[in-house]
């Protein structure tokens, strides 16, 4: 208890000097967090991602469309469970700025499929029976103001003109993890329309979703599609949920990547200014120190006290920062939404701050003490200031 008060009292000697460092940390730390959850958010798809679904697309990319007629030959594939599929539609309300993901989808199955999307049974009811009804995640809706029976109009992009919607059902998540920003809708509505607008793109998916009976049989599964469907005039690429998803963040690794240096040239930043401060601190004390060693203290107890302070300052400014963390990335999520439907601090972020603080104390004392263990007592004594 004394080697704290002791600790405590040598931190906060200079308090400004202390104060504005605890502070640059605090802020170093709050910035490192959020980038990390920035990172956390971009994976967030790939980790809700379940093993027992797999993607089936066109082989030469996901814009190219698949024949609705593949359903059935699929559904006969070895190992497969439940086949679904579905349309991104693209569509835009009132302005380009009310961006959010919007499918089309054959609305039984697929919700089979995604049973961490909950529905209230009277909502699903409705939805199915209406073949204009829409389901919106309760963020989205919230957003928006959106309520059970609203008419929603979107503003077609891949597929021109306006499109109404009657919203029937509003889902939750099963937990935080899950996006609550999406908006779906009866395939057969948009297919419908197509034929009557532009025939010869009727009858086509952008993928289908696909149930396994277990995981373990996904990866023959996958190879078994893709042979069904070999030397055909629209051959797939079937994988799994969590490799596809992977394949979206790919075209972001240039981004990721740059975020993820970003974090750490923050955490180099502010080391080098808790070492100025321990720098500055030690040069003060090197009286002190050849005080202590005029009095028996040896190199071990002037090393605990310099890492000591170092530690009080760093783990004072990474607590503050840690804590400001949650209610900045609640804020962060809030306005940026349809960017990252999933914004959470993961308890990975929260050990990465303190190991950033610890490390920070360690490199930065390192330093400061070897001068003043090396320091001889005489010229301690001598100097001043």
């Amino acid at each position: 208890m004394m080697l704290l008060k002791i600790l405590f009292r040598n931190a906060f000697h200079n308090k400004l000097r202390s104060s504005l460092t605890i502070l640059g940390i605090a802020v170093a730390i709050l910035a490192f967090g959020l980038l990390r959850t920035v990172i956390s958010s971009f994976y967030a798809g790939v980790e809700a991602a379940s093993a027992s679904r797999l993607v089936t697309r066109n082989a030469i990319s996901i814009i190219f469309p698949l024949p609705i007629s593949y359903t059935e030959k699929i559904r006969q594939v070895e190992g497969v469970k439940m086949v679904s599929y579905g349309n991104w539609f693209g569509g835009i309300y009132i302005n380009e700025k009310n961006f959010f993901p919007n499918f089309c989808v054959e609305p039984r199955t697929y919700f089979a499929l995604y049973p961490e999307f909950i529905l209230e049974e009277r909502q699903k009811k409705a939805f199915l029976a209406d073949r204009k009804g829409a389901v919106a995640g309760q963020k989205l809706a919230a957003k928006f103001g959106w309520k059970i029976g609203d008419t929603i109009t979107l503003k077609g992009t891949i597929y021109p003109g306006n499109w109404d919607f009657i919203l029937r059902a509003i889902y939750t998540g099963r937990d935080n993890t899950v996006d609550q920003t999406q908006f779906f809708f009866h395939w057969t509505y948009l297919n419908e329309a197509v034929k009557k607008r532009a025939p010869v793109f009727a009858e086509q998916v952008g993928f289908y979703m696909i149930g396994v009976t277990r995981p373990d049989v996904a990866a023959d599964t996958a190879v078994m599609i893709d042979k069904t469907f070999k030397n055909s005039l629209a051959e797939t690429l079937t994988e799994t949920e969590k490799a596809f998803n992977l394949g979206f963040i790919a075209m972001s690794e240039a981004i990721v990547t740059a975020i993820q240096m970003v974090s750490f040239i923050v955490i180099f930043i502010i080391m080098a200014v808790v070492a100025n401060t321990m720098a500055m601190t030690t040069r003060e004390r090197t009286g002190d120190y050849a005080i202590m060693k005029t009095l028996g203290f040896g190199a071990k107890d002037i090393t605990i006290l310099i890492f000591g302070e170092a530690l009080v300052i760093t783990l004072t400014g990474g607590l503050i920062g840690i804590i400001l963390t949650f209610p900045a990335a609640r804020i962060f999520g809030q306005e940026l939404a349809t960017y990252f439907p999933v914004f959470l601090v993961s308890a990975q972020t929260i050990y990465m701050d303190v190991a950033a603080a610890l490390i920070i104390a360690f490199l930065a004392a390192i330093i400061p003490t070897r001068h003043a263990i090396r320091i001889r007592i005489a010229d301690g004594l001598r100097r001043i200031g």
